[in-house]
């Protein structure tokens, strides 16, 4: 793949300690990419070093092989969507969407000819002459989203945009900008705290925690292959239990012996290890079963989704999350003996 944006050693300092913490990153042209993390923890200011609202401490900033460290914001050709959305409330749908080719001199008749594009873009084609407040919630997301691309920039930026929708029409915003993103190619990076939002949108999540770069790689591999105790703990729901090394392919995990496809290379036996494995990785199986990688242990908690139940379980001093189907947790009631069974395929074994 083609590299578009180019991060090489980023940091960024306010007087104290590293806000961005050597953020080395390759972006492909034309990938859908998420800054994910935790509140504090350095993405949007990565993002606003990126757009050139923010001066970096140290490193460089490159596009296409360009480096633009220091080139002002209104020179890089990028544009950005911010969590407030800014749009003029004093002109109209399309005065906005035009706003920043009326400043470069844009020929009237080619704003309208772009105008008319965008508005068809977003799917709102009769909407040009309204006022902003005339909008609802997901139609001024979409006006915002036309107005940074009426430039035709070369990186889109957005600073979590869909953060203020309710719950049913974020999840709608978020397919129709993963669509257009992918009609137009754009290589674009949006700044969430969101943890299925990332995994909606994004070819790559970069996860982040207290200014450094914890894990890079698809959705995927992200929530499969989780590269320390941070990430398997923020991406999704987990379970983490200690174990200790027996040998290269079992763990002893709540007092029992318990296979696993791998361990990290130089794990010698007697060292304590974290099991990483997703509640929907376990089956919940009648007590005494004899079935292999099966841990004794009791319901503690018990709560019906509808499609899915989900269940606590103590085991041994550990809560493990698992879940069954509501024709598997039928007669099954608060205290019942059960087994744990974990599939030694799909844990990951971490050592930090």
């Amino acid at each position: 793949m083609t590299i578009g944006l180019e991060l090489q050693d980023l940091c960024k300092s306010y007087a104290g300690p590293l806000v961005v913490n050597h953020v080395s990153l390759q972006v492909p042209l034309g990938q859908f990419v998420c800054f994910l993390g935790p509140s504090g923890c350095g993405k949007t200011t990565l993002l606003r070093m990126i757009a050139g609202l923010e001066t970096p401490s140290a490193g460089r900033i490159l596009m296409s092989g360009l480096e633009l460290t220091n080139t002002p914001a209104h020179q890089r050709n990028f544009a950005m969507v911010f969590q407030q959305l800014a749009l003029f409330p004093f002109l109209t749908v399309g005065e906005n969407i035009t706003y920043s080719l009326r400043l470069r001199n844009v020929a009237r008749r080619e704003r309208q000819v772009r105008l008319r594009e965008l508005l068809e873009l977003i799917r709102l084609p009769d909407i040009a002459a309204r006022s902003v407040d005339q909008l609802s919630g997901g139609q001024r997301q979409r006006v915002a989203i036309a107005r940074a691309l009426a430039q035709e920039p070369m990186l889109f930026l957005l600073d979590e945009p869909l953060s203020a929708l309710d719950a049913k029409l974020r999840d709608h915003m978020q397919i129709e900008l993963r669509q257009l993103q992918r009609q137009l190619r754009i290589t674009t990076i949006l700044v969430t705290h969101d943890q299925r939002e990332a995994m909606t949108l994004a070819d790559m999540i970069v996860v982040m925690s207290e200014g450094v770069v914890q894990q890079v790689g698809s959705p995927t591999q992200i929530y499969r292959h989780p590269a320390n105790r941070f990430v398997a703990g923020f991406i999704g729901q987990n379970n983490l239990l200690e174990g200790q090394v027996l040998d290269q392919h079992h763990l002893r995990v709540c007092g029992q012996p318990i296979a696993v496809a791998a361990l990290p290379d130089g794990i010698r036996a007697g060292a304590t290890v974290t099991l990483s494995i997703r509640p929907e990785d376990i089956r919940v199986l009648p007590a005494g079963s004899q079935a292999p990688n099966t841990l004794p242990g009791s319901i503690s908690f018990a709560r019906d989704l509808g499609e899915r139940v989900e269940l606590r379980i103590a085991c041994d001093g550990h809560e493990i999350l698992g879940m069954a189907s509501p024709v598997d947790w039928a007669g099954l009631a608060h205290g019942a003996a059960v087994g744990v069974q974990l599939s030694p395929d799909a844990g990951t074994v971490l050592t930090c």
